[in-house]
């Protein structure tokens, strides 16, 4: 691929922290800023449409870091590139790397090792507020924040009212900024960054900053900076709202690439094993399966509606839920159900095994396979875990319960034909049926 279709391109990447050591490079956004105003001019270079920065490593690629109790490699060679106009999730756990990851693509600090090269206006959203001087009012912040983020001052005129009616303070906006609300603090720094319309927007978290009115506004926003072609790359553990946005993902796991690929499969393996479930479970040993005195339990699989085995479903496509099992002992009334729930715990509903061929009717020795499909435009986006049941009738009792044994995650769709229709915010519910609307006109 050309160096013209890349927007960011990253080389064996690698940041060390030695506990203890001040890092000669600043690590914070305060500090960065702080550095800013004192060196305008070296800071000017960050604002370039291309920068390219390189740090010399014995083998950059070499996986045999030093280790010391006083070392922490909160990076190890990560490589990737995201394409203009592309859309680039980066997900993992906490201490996954994924800040120092958006520190060292924003020139807060510098790698260890590794070469980074970024072509565009670059604005990032990283602990969003802390440029802000106390003393100075809002109206005053607006105008050095833009400075610092690389924007003109004729910029910060044409887009003032924008960025004020945005964040919501215009009671407060020639107050200082000391008398503000951490809240208030927080919405008009954002505001000050998305309205800035660089061509690279790199945010960390910004999901979780605020209340939920604000919050659905900066889903909103993001969202029409990514359909305005721009590259976004985009850290949150806000999942669907991480799928809905981003086409490709990158998972982390100590410092490393783990997994790099479309956002819903990505999403779905980071959280299914964080979850240790997957989207099929099966017992080749029979002595370690779920079992009771009549029944044992061969396998679990989750397929869509074409037979295969699926991680991520498509909300509006059918889902099938599928057991394999072995009758022992015959005679027995059996009574086979599936529980599903979402990755918070709630219980979506349960389902008993109705097909009428063996409704009430002992089962003989032999295997056994049922399914249960969940039809399309039913389930909400996002993680469900599937519980496997199988108890008898006559007496009632349980031969085994696999509990929460596979998973599978379900995307919604912005086509508009899904339930979401047209409402990008987010929707609460376990369910998210697709009903019938209809609707009554009378003219003037």
């Amino acid at each position: 691929m050309s160096n013209k279709d890349i927007a960011i391109r990253v080389e064996n990447i690698s940041k060390c922290y030695r506990i203890g050591l001040k890092e000669n490079m600043h690590d914070s956004v305060g500090s960065a800023i702080l550095g800013f105003i004192r060196s305008p001019i070296k800071n000017f270079q960050k604002y370039r449409s291309l920068y390219r920065f390189d740090h010399a490593h014995d083998n950059s690629t070499d996986t045999n870091y030093p280790e010391s109790p006083d070392i922490l490699w909160a990076l190890r060679d990560v490589s990737f590139e995201i394409e203009r106009g592309e859309v680039l999730g980066i997900i993992g756990r906490n201490g996954a790397g994924k800040s120092t990851l958006l520190k060292i693509l924003s020139r807060i600090t510098d790698p260890t090792a590794g070469r980074a090269e970024i072509r565009g206006r670059v604005s990032s959203l990283l602990e969003v507020g802390t440029g802000f001087h106390r003393e100075l009012t809002g109206r005053e912040n607006v105008y050095l924040n833009g400075t610092i983020l690389g924007m003109r001052k004729r910029e910060v005129e044409a887009k003032f009212d924008q960025i004020v009616d945005f964040a919501g303070i215009e009671r407060f906006i020639d107050t200082p900024v000391k008398r503000y609300s951490s809240g208030m603090t927080v919405r008009l720094a954002f505001s000050v960054a998305a309205h800035l319309e660089p061509e690279i927007l790199i945010v960390d978290e910004v999901l979780s900053v605020g209340d939920a009115s604000f919050q659905r506004k900066c889903m909103d926003k993001m969202e029409t900076v990514g359909k305005q072609g721009r590259t976004i790359l985009f850290v949150s553990h806000n999942m669907p709202a991480l799928t809905r946005l981003c086409q490709r993902a990158i998972l982390l796991e100590e410092g490393k690439v783990v997994q790099s690929g479309n956002s819903d499969k990505v999403v779905s393996s980071y959280l299914c094993s964080d979850l240790g479930t997957t989207t099929v479970r099966e017992w080749p040993d029979h002595d370690k399966a779920p079992r009771g005195p009549y029944v044992r339990l061969d396998a679990v699989r989750v397929r869509n509606e074409n037979g295969l085995v699926k991680e991520s479903m498509d909300i509006r496509r059918p889902v099938n839920l599928e057991m394999e099992f072995e009758v022992l002992r015959s005679g027995q009334i059996l009574l086979p159900h599936f529980r599903v729930d979402n990755e918070k715990g709630d219980i979506a509903f349960v389902t008993v095994d109705q097909d009428p061929e063996w409704r009430r009717r002992p089962r003989p020795k032999g295997r056994y396979r049922s399914t249960a499909l969940i039809p399309g435009n039913l389930l909400a986006e996002g993680i469900h875990l599937v519980t496997c049941n199988i108890m008898t009738l006559e007496p009632d009792a349980f031969q085994f319960s696999a509990k929460s044994v596979v998973s599978f995650h379900v995307v919604d769709s912005l086509e508009g034909d899904s339930a979401r229709g047209d409402y990008v915010r987010n929707m609460p519910g376990v369910v998210r049926p697709l009903l019938e609307w209809t609707t009554q006109y009378w003219p003037e």
